[in-house]
């Protein structure tokens, strides 16, 4: 099943895992899955490390979750990908029966100085997998308060044309929590003639250290909502993870309510916070 199909009948809503860093720990992800699956995912994307690191562990996962007779979305990135690693690596995924590619660029490793590969941006590498493997779903990327490396709120629009253009079918964006922040973008987004779906990631607020972290990592911003709850809980992290997942619940709520294509939740692999803020949300 590809998730442009999904997306013309219903909005969807989906999960977000990462492969373990040693095989020790399969065993407990495959029973974080077996509780995702529980909540009727429309499907779970699968992760991989900075230059295509843990990539053998991302088949892994797929393999389980197509096993589990639920769909996966695989990522992909330029970095440390050749033309000729990818036909290598590519033809196991569709073997096993993956249908949907999320193509990004991709962090590059520490101590690298830039691209290892043979891509240097997204739209390089969609152009390459729409000639290549026409079989594919493509999804791609958008920030809805602009791409840290982006030089202008405007380019970065230009950028997200340019994956549309290049053969992206559907689009996802990085965690915003700033409501207002999205609906500017999709205003400016429509207004430049992207068309495509858009799926809105959301980051559960789970710690503020974390929260704190992953905001200043990707150039988002804390809303005061947000940030009175750090306020007000910071140095209590129970009540702060119960405000944080009720705030979680009420952003999705309101994403939902402006017409959202689609939620996809980053859980962190943690699937008891990730089912107590599914629980929380109105029928």
């Amino acid at each position: 099943m590809k998730i442009k199909s999904l997306l013309k009948e219903q909005r969807t809503f989906s999960f977000e895992v990462f492969p373990p860093k040693a095989a020790a720990d399969m065993p407990a992800l495959e029973f974080t899955l077996s509780r995702l699956f529980r909540l009727k995912p429309d499907f779970v994307s699968v992760t991989y490390g900075a230059g295509g690191t843990n990539r053998g562990r991302a088949y892994e996962v797929c393999e389980h979750i197509v096993k589990s007779g639920q769909l996966p979305l695989l990522h992909f990135t330029c970095v440390g990908n050749s033309r000729e690693q990818i036909e290598r690596i590519i033809g196991d995924f569709l073997a096993l029966g993956v249908e949907n590619i999320l193509l990004l660029r991709g962090d590059f490793p520490k101590g690298s100085e830039g691209i290892i590969g043979d891509f240097a941006h997204a739209t390089d590498i969609i152009r390459h997998f729409r000639a290549a493997y026409p079989q594919l779903c493509i999804a791609a990327a958008v920030y809805p308060e602009t791409h840290i490396d982006a030089v202008s709120p405007e380019d970065d629009i230009r950028w997200a044309l340019e994956k549309q253009e290049a053969g992206a079918e559907l689009l996802m964006t990085q965690l915003c929590y700033d409501v207002s922040a999205y609906e500017r973008f999709m205003e400016r987004l429509r207004a430049a003639g992207v068309t495509l779906p858009v799926i809105v990631g959301v980051m559960p607020v789970l710690s503020a250290d974390s929260t704190i972290k992953m905001t200043l990592s990707n150039g988002c911003s804390i809303p005061a909502e947000l940030a009175a709850i750090m306020g007000r809980y910071r140095d209590d992290a129970e009540a702060f993870r119960a405000a944080g997942k009720d705030y979680t619940a009420r952003l999705i709520e309101r994403y939902r309510d402006l017409g959202a294509d689609g939620i996809h939740i980053y859980t962190l692999n943690k699937h008891e916070d990730v089912s107590d803020i599914v629980r929380a949300l109105r029928p």
